[in-house]
């Protein structure tokens, strides 16, 4: 049988973690969220980059890499000693925009491929 000085442990041990469950499972989702816009933002830059060296316009380029990147992203090609560099800047929002403007964090990625020869 339990003495009445036990009675309000479970309460207090409850109160104690539930915050610190919640905490962990926000930041979990966070890191998931930076680590899927890391590979997004990558993707893109690879995707700009492919178009870009096999010379298609800038704009189809562009379009490419905007398919696969997360909304918002910023994209710049340029172009240095018969390679195309590609930037992509991305925001990460969080799972279904959870953290909004309050995590104004962005990710980075760089992709360079050799230029093709042009035909004709």
């Amino acid at each position: 049988m339990q003495s009445r000085r036990e009675s309000g442990a479970v309460t207090a041990e409850t109160a104690v973690a539930l915050p610190l469950i919640a905490v962990f499972t926000v930041s979990m989702a966070w890191l998931v969220s930076v680590g899927i816009t890391q590979v997004r933002t990558l993707d893109a830059a690879r995707e700009t980059a492919r178009a870009a060296a096999r010379s298609e316009s800038v704009g189809v380029a562009v379009g490419l890499g905007r398919r696969v990147a997360p909304d918002g992203s910023r994209i710049s090609i340029g172009h240095r000693d018969g390679t195309v560099v590609v930037t992509v800047s991305s925001p990460v929002t969080g799972p279904a925009g959870l953290f909004g403007d309050w995590a104004a964090f962005r990710v980075t990625a760089e992709a360079v491929a050799a230029q093709e020869p042009s035909s004709g």
